[in-house]
């Protein structure tokens, strides 16, 4: 993960706004600063000198960083242990060298990209607020067990309860990969927050698990007034949710997953060793809920729930996820059809037929009608999500191929 790296990497994925992730880290703050040039929109642009020319032409495109960056705060608060990680986005490098010299009295910045303070999330929110009246905090992955403002180990029953009196300047929720729209719309406390989803990538192709789709002027107010507002905010790009980590409970340690309903049976214990199970993203949004599951407010954006474009070509080739092959077939279909959200999303079934890959068209259709089946992720494990049968025949054009 390297400025040149997201920078290719995104226009592979089709992304035209990219965070920087961890500016609160001295050397990478440094590289940013030293890589990056204003775009003249409080945006940021990669420096000619540090960008390839091993694009394929056909994902060419223009990105822009916003500088962002997750904080991981621990603390004590009502009596019981919190671990909230939030997002904060700067509108420029003051702002963001303002954040880093308060948070750096509180804790060693050195020590990790997303670095751990004893700051409760109220006065972290405070002091971004403190940096500049644009920059904003954003809770992430909010139902994640652990490490979230929901999260059922370490988390809150409301926003209000963690943020308190600062909770208005609360105006979007990253949902995580555990987690899509239909599930927090169930919220009614939900209902004037934006819903973001991001891809939290630690490495380039992680990239794009999840985005967020918009319609507004490309500058740093364009995109956080939408997401202020909603307006502008046309919707996101989603994992499947069972395909997320902590969609069900479970003990990994055991290999158990549970669906809630059986967890209550068993009185959160794991059935194989007697331990307490994790309580996964479904069973603490239906804990918080007071509406029923299937409701949709009358102003909801849309969603997309996709599968990456490797995982669709490693499932077809019958190997890793990492193999050659995918990385090989996965370049392939990029020179010819554009950028990875182009083929997942929008261009015609036909034309990715008629460049060569009809299975890949077969398994692309499926996705985008929801055919598809998943063993849930829970307790750290991700979902594993299958498009055919073990065996399943297909005939396109007379060819008959073999899953």
């Amino acid at each position: 993960m390297s400025p040149e790296s997201i920078w290719r990497w995104a226009q592979l994925k089709g992304i035209s706004v990219i965070g920087t992730g961890d500016f609160t880290h001295p050397e990478w703050f440094k590289e940013l600063s030293e890589k990056l040039e204003p775009a003249g929109n409080s945006l940021y642009t990669l420096k000619a000198e540090y960008r390839a020319d091993d694009l394929p032409s056909s994902c060419r495109s223009g990105v822009d960083f916003i500088l962002t960056a997750e904080i991981s705060c621990i603390y004590s608060k009502n009596g019981k242990t919190r671990k909230i990680h939030s997002i904060i986005l700067a509108p420029d490098f003051k702002s963001a060298g303002r954040i880093n010299t308060a948070l750096s009295k509180i804790g060693n910045l050195k020590a990790d990209g997303r670095p751990i303070l004893g700051l409760d999330a109220r006065e972290l929110l405070r002091i971004v607020l403190d940096s500049s009246p644009e920059a904003m905090l954003i809770p992430a992955h909010a139902w994640t067990p652990h490490f979230s403002v929901f999260g059922a180990v370490s988390g809150f029953d409301s926003l209000e309860e963690c943020f308190e009196e600062l909770t208005p300047y609360i105006a979007a929720i990253e949902t995580g990969l555990s987690s899509d729209p239909p599930m927090n719309w169930r919220l009614s406390a939900l209902d004037n927050i934006t819903l973001i989803s991001n891809s939290d990538a630690h490495s380039p192709a992680k990239i794009g698990r999840e985005a967020n789709i918009l319609d507004t002027e490309l500058s740093y107010r364009g995109v956080t007034d939408a997401v202020r507002t909603g307006n502008g905010f046309l919707g996101t790009i989603e994992f499947f949710p069972e395909e997320g980590k902590y969609h069900y409970d479970g003990h990994r340690a055991c290999n158990v997953s549970l669906p809630p309903d059986e967890t209550i049976r068993r009185n959160f214990l794991c059935p194989v060793c007697s331990k307490k199970v994790t309580v996964g993203v479904m069973h603490r949004v239906k804990n918080l809920a007071d509406r029923e599951a299937g409701f949709k407010p009358a102003d909801a954006k849309d969603y997309y729930s996709i599968i990456p474009l490797p995982e669709i070509i490693a499932e077809t080739l019958k190997v890793g996820v990492n193999s050659k092959k995918v990385v090989n077939e996965y370049m392939n279909l990029l020179g010819k059809l554009g950028s990875e959200f182009s083929i997942l999303m929008d261009l015609p079934l036909d034309e990715i037929e008629k460049a060569g890959f009809p299975v890949i068209r077969e398994a692309i259709a499926r996705m985008r009608s929801g055919e598809v089946s998943i063993a849930p992720g829970f307790d750290g494990e991700f979902g594993k999500v299958k498009i055919f049968a073990p065996i399943e025949k297909e005939e396109t054009k007379g060819q008959r191929m073999l899953f």
